[in-house]
């Protein structure tokens, strides 16, 4: 019997759909799709970030800054507070200055408020004397009013007639336009040389004060300060100043007279404390080189601003050298041109006064009784013309001199 070959059942096989088969090509493409977009989107997000950063940044430096308050619409814009200067702070001193004085004028200014331009000159003046220093400047103002008052100089010059036999000849002021600009050029002149008898002259200091005051209000009043339009600049140069000469011509330096030497130092002591910021420049002419006990004198009341001022030459002529821009309208015997100083301005004068006393023998009161001899007419005509030519040729020599 033949044995038939076996029969193995093959497995059944399930058929695949065109569907099933394309889905995996399908997720392949979505997922190949889907892989750039994120990587698309990982650039977009780094981008993003540095934005991020600023604008929190931003917020934290908002919230950090204090906020300005905001000012309501009719608020008034505050002003700023004046700035003090020394010349500020002396006018706000000004009232307790004068009050403490009981005088306001001083060179012929009336000391007024600051908007009063003659009264900013005097104290800027004031003030540069002292290098700025308020309390300084405060104090010798109120000494200067006070010795006005109490000299009264303007009084001095218009009223007050002085002994020429002592003073005359001795100061004069002159008036020379300036070539350079408008204004004008004050000098004041003193020529001591001419003097004759120094304690005639010097002997009584208070007198020579007196006229020494009269000569320099008559320099002052040239400056016409009252009619002053223009302040001082602060750190600028002082226009209302003057120049003095001083001529030694035939004054001995080696045996200096005590009376001259007394009258200089009050001078000096009056003037640098009356007269402050008032002298341009000073010139002492005739004079030799050494002569210390001026200078020393000088630098102890004075600043050495002052002192630089100060200019001695030993001829004269030299002066036009030393003021090149008034040089030609200067006398000939200060090296000019120009008129001599004696047809400048001067202080009222009286005659020598031996010529007095000549006036009043003129009435002869005592002449009557004489004329009538009754009881003694021996006695009385022989005793009082005696008196009367007695008296007469003593007085005369005695005050000519």
């Amino acid at each position: 019997m033949s044995a038939e070959p076996a029969t193995t059942a093959a497995p059944a096989v399930t058929p695949v759909t065109e569907v099933e088969a394309s889905k995996p090509a399908v997720e392949e493409l979505t997922q190949a799709v889907e892989e750039p977009k994120a990587a698309t989107d990982e650039p977009k997000a780094a981008a993003e970030e540095p934005k991020i950063a600023a604008e929190e940044s931003k917020l934290a430096t908002s919230e950090a800054a204090p906020v300005a308050p905001v000012a309501p619409a009719n608020a008034e814009t505050p002003v700023a507070a004046p700035v003090e200067t020394p010349l500020s702070k002396l006018f706000s001193e000004l009232p307790f200055i004068l009050k403490e004085a009981d005088h306001k004028e001083i060179w012929g200014v009336e000391l007024s408020d600051d908007s009063h331009v003659p009264t900013s000159i005097v104290l800027e003046k004031f003030l540069r004397a002292n290098t700025k220093d308020v309390t300084k400047a405060k104090a010798q103002l109120i000494e200067a009013l006070k010795w006005r008052k109490a000299m009264d100089p303007r009084q001095l010059l218009e009223e007050v007639e002085f002994d020429k036999s002592k003073f005359g000849e001795l100061g004069y002021v002159t008036v020379y336009p300036k070539s350079d600009k408008h204004g004008k050029e004050i000098v004041t002149w003193n020529i001591y040389g001419i003097v004759k008898d120094n304690k005639e002259t010097f002997g009584n200091v208070e007198e020579f004060i007196k006229w020494r005051s009269a000569l320099m209000e008559l320099s002052v009043k040239q400056l016409d300060l009252p009619s002053a339009t223009e302040r001082i600049p602060e750190n600028g140069e002082d226009p209302y100043r003057m120049i003095q000469v001083h001529d030694y011509l035939n004054v001995s330096f080696l045996r200096m007279d005590p009376a001259i030497r007394a009258a200089s130092k009050q001078t000096i002591a009056t003037f640098s404390m009356a007269y402050p910021e008032l002298l341009k420049e000073k010139f002492f002419v005739n004079v030799p080189l050494l002569m210390g006990w001026v200078f020393t004198a000088l630098k102890v009341f004075l600043s050495p601003e002052t002192i630089k001022k100060f200019h001695p030459l030993s001829y004269a002529s030299s002066l036009a050298g030393g003021l090149p821009a008034l040089g030609q309208e200067l006398p000939k015997t200060y090296g000019g041109k120009g008129n001599d100083i004696k047809e400048g301005l001067t202080v009222k004068y009286s005659e020598v006064a031996a010529e007095e006393p000549a006036k009043e023998p003129a009435k002869e009161p005592a002449k009557e009784p004489a004329e009538e001899p009754t009881a003694a007419p021996t006695t009385e005509p022989s005793v009082e013309p005696v008196k009367e030519t007695a008296e007469e040729p003593a007085k005369e020599p005695a005050e000519e001199k």
